[in-house]
C-alpha cells in the first residue's frame, strides 16, 4: 500500500518507531484500507451533514489512495480543507489548508495564506507555523528568510528530532544562499 510505504519511509528515520510494513502484511494493509474506504463512502452517502471526523478521514483517504507524493490530489485535499474550515474554523486547519494550497497552486499562494496567519494569537508559539513558512520561503528561493524561520521553529519545539531537522533545514538554506551568491 502506498501510504504504508510513505509512512514506513518516514518512520524509519525516527528513533523508537516501527514500520507499518512489519505491523501488517501487505494483504492485511490492503484489506484494512479497502474497509476504511468503504466506511468512508458509506458515511458520505448518509443523508445528513458530513462532520469534522468524516472530512479528516476523507483527507487521509486522499493521501492513502495516492501511489506517490506527486500523485496526491492536492486540489481535492484543498477542497476538503475548505469544507473542514467551514465547520471547524481553527488556525491549525487553516495552516494545513495553506500547505495543501501550496502544493496545488504553488508556494507563493500558500505563503500568502501563512502570512495572514502570522498574527493569529493561537499560532504565535506554534513551531509548525514557522516550519511551514520556512519551507515555502525555501521553495521560493528566499533562503535567508527561510533559515530564520527554521531556526525560530527549532527554538519553539521541545522535540529533539524536530529541533535537529529544523536546524538542518536552516543550515541547508544558508548553504543554498551561499552557493547562489558564489554562482552569481
Amino acid at each position: 500500500a502506498p501510504t504504508a510505504r510513505r509512512v514506513s519511509s518516514i518512520a524509519s528515520r525516527l528513533p523508537g518507531t516501527t514500520s507499518l510494513r512489519f505491523a501488517f502484511p501487505g494483504w492485511q494493509r490492503r484489506l484494512l484500507m479497502r474497509r476504511g474506504f468503504t466506511y468512508l463512502e458509506q458515511a458520505f452517502g448518509l443523508e445528513q451533514p458530513v462532520g469534522m471526523y468524516c472530512l479528516q478521514a476523507a483527507i487521509a483517504a486522499c493521501h492513502a489512495r495516492a501511489s506517490t507524493w506527486a500523485a496526491t490530489d492536492w486540489e481535492e485535499i484543498t477542497a476538503l480543507y475548505d469544507a473542514l474550515l467551514q465547520i471547524h474554523p481553527t488556525p491549525v486547519v487553516a495552516l494545513n489548508r495553506a500547505v495543501a494550497v501550496s502544493l496545488s497552486e504553488g508556494p507563493q499562494a500558500g505563503l500568502e495564506i501563512v502570512d495572514n496567519l502570522r498574527n493569529e494569537p493561537r499560532l504565535t508559539s506554534y513551531h509548525l507555523l514557522y516550519s511551514v513558512r520556512g519551507d515555502l520561503l525555501q521553495k521560493l528561493g528566499r533562503h535567508t528568510e527561510a533559515s530564520r524561520e527554521f531556526l525560530h521553529a527549532a527554538s519553539l519545539t521541545r522535540n529533539e528530532q524536530e529541533q535537529s531537522l529544523m536546524q538542518r533545514r536552516a543550515t541547508e538554506c544558508i548553504e543554498q544562499d551561499s552557493a547562489g551568491r558564489n554562482f552569481n
